[in-house]
């Protein structure tokens, strides 16, 4: 089958239907791929709760975030039986966890995206469960890339003048022969104190695979014993305190090792105030997405929590740059590990009573859209990075690097972001990278390749370094940059240019950003604290 269409984008995650959403507003057609059946990537198939800076009810964030952000809020008045108090709040959160001031179930992000789609539906195809296989190129432009739909192995192959790369991992870059780089870049390269000496492309952070969790007092719902249970309890990582499988983990500022707690359901007289701020040692609340006590009284036996800890971050191997096999194999390996984590909880952690073992734990596989309870598709933190115009390093937004002054401010800034750099362990054996950072924005040259004419990054594939992706890789940053793509896509196509000439030229680019103001993108931070 062949389709055409003005813009297409491979990869339905938070920068792809971004993407799809600022080009379609535009009036352009939009064919996306994506190979779950969830659109929303981070927040949908792989289950991981918005990860967001301080002020995202105020700013530092598009319209177009916020509204997908109020939409989720919108779908639990409209469908769930909130109390009177919670349906009232401005700033719901609906899990009242910690790490977000929206924690929310992954089915309600999906029905916000559909909702937000809705509008544009006219012009915007969602293939679903298709995966990038081919591309067709013609010198420095990509032409058309041929997709494989997982479910029968039929292809389809769509044209279009521009292609944007939303995938978790970059996967179109090989395909289209785009230079790219993966894993640690060389200290001599970046100039990052963090960096190694030499480059390390198979170094890369570890990846996630998440799942929803309730907890049934007095029920037995223990999971068989998984065929590697025994390898993952006894397995000490290196770096690491101690074994994996255990309420200790490494701080990941300080590398000290932590003690962190599971109470699940907590009695709590009052809920805390959206948004309030407390540490992952409450390993329950930390992630929590649904707190039973925001709906009316019996609608639900158990909170919901997501696990996204410390304990199932696989990093025995990367999944990018090798053979389909052996990541296969490394993603099979993560998901018996998320199982061995959960069995280990059932049956053996210390509880704050004394005893041994959650027995009552119980996978939600409604939460997922899974039949297993596990998330459809691993978190992936790290993705091939094209060799761009412009490449964001640890140096234009470190604390430590540029003291007083601030991030560095970009003549060509498409959006903001916020966040520490955060680098998870990774697959060379290094421990955690936490490193203080101001607000920073995001340059349109890290968008853009330096040869290709007509591929945009929209998502993780954009030019950072592997220190400084630790910052860019959250949820409303890599939204951000997929709007900027989409709307750069059908800027260049208003105005008979190319993204190159619009990086290029003073005035093309001024008009680029006004059009981006205009639809609700900040360019530029008011004076705010570093994280």
């Amino acid at each position: 089958m062949e389709r055409s269409c003005d813009v297409f984008v491979t990869g339905g995650g938070l920068g792809g239907v971004a993407a799809a959403l600022a080009a379609a507003r535009a009036g352009r057609t939009v064919v996306v791929s994506e190979p779950t059946d969830w659109l929303g990537g981070q927040l949908t198939s792989q289950a991981v709760p918005p990860d967001e800076h301080p002020w995202i009810e105020r700013f530092g964030a598009t319209r177009s975030y916020r509204a997908l952000r109020e939409e989720i809020r919108a779908v639990y008045r409209r469908e769930r039986p909130l109390t009177p108090r919670a349906r009232a709040d401005p700033e719901l959160n609906p899990g009242a966890g910690f790490v977000s001031r929206l924690c929310h179930e992954p089915r309600a992000a999906v029905a916000a995206v559909d909702a937000l789609l809705a509008p544009v539906a006219d012009r915007v195809t969602v293939l679903r469960r298709h995966i990038p296989v081919r591309a067709d190129t013609d010198g420095d432009a990509v032409r058309a890339v041929t997709l494989r739909d997982a479910r029968d192995g039929s292809e389809t192959t769509v044209a279009a003048p521009y292609v944007l790369d939303a995938t978790e991992t970059g996967d179109l870059l090989p395909l289209a022969g785009v230079e790219y780089v993966t894993g640690f870049e060389s200290r001599a390269e970046t100039g990052e104190p963090q960096a190694p000496a030499t480059a390390q492309p198979l170094n890369m952070q570890a990846i996630s695979v998440c799942f929803a969790l309730e907890h049934r007092a007095g029920e037995d719902h223990v999971i068989d014993r998984p065929p590697d249970y025994a390898f993952w309890r006894d397995h000490v990582p290196a770096a690491w305190p101690g074994p994996l499988l255990s309420w200790t983990a490494p701080d990941p500022r300080t590398g000290e090792p932590v003690e962190r707690a599971l109470a699940p359901n907590p009695d709590e007289d009052e809920l805390p105030r959206p948004g309030a701020r407390g540490g992952d040692a409450d390993l329950w609340r930390f992630r929590r997405i649904l707190a039973r006590r925001q709906f009316a009284p019996g609608a639900y036996a158990s909170d919901v929590t997501l696990v996204n800890w410390p304990m199932i971050d696989y990093w025995e191997g990367p999944v990018v740059e090798v053979g389909a096999a052996e990541a296969a194999r490394h993603v099979a390996a993560a998901r018996g590990l998320s199982l061995a984590f959960l069995h280990w909880m059932q049956t053996e952690a210390p509880r704050p009573d004394g005893g041994t073992g959650f027995p009552g734990l119980r996978l939600r596989p409604d939460v997922t859209g899974t039949a297993d309870g596990l998330a459809m598709a691993p978190y992936v933190r790290e993705a091939r990075r094209i060799r761009a115009l412009r490449t964001v390093t640890a140096l234009d937004f470190a604390v430590d690097a540029r003291g007083a002054r601030g991030a560095v401010r970009h003549p060509d800034s498409v959006g903001v972001g916020a966040y520490r750099i955060d680098l998870h362990p990774s697959t060379g054996g290094d421990p955690y990278i936490d490193v203080a950072a101001h607000p920073f924005e995001v340059p349109l040259g890290a968008l853009v390749p330096r040869r290709v004419t007509n591929l945009l990054a929209a998502g993780k594939a954009i030019g950072t370094t592997h220190v400084a992706n630790g910052a860019y890789r959250l949820h409303p940053v890599e939204w951000g940059v997929g709007e900027a793509a989409g709307a750069l896509a059908a800027f260049c196509l208003e105005r008979g240019t190319a993204p190159h000439a619009v990086h290029a030229r003073p005035a093309l680019l001024a008009a680029f950003q006004r059009r981006l103001t205009e639809h609700g993108v900040e360019l530029h931070w008011p004076a705010v604290h570093p994280l």
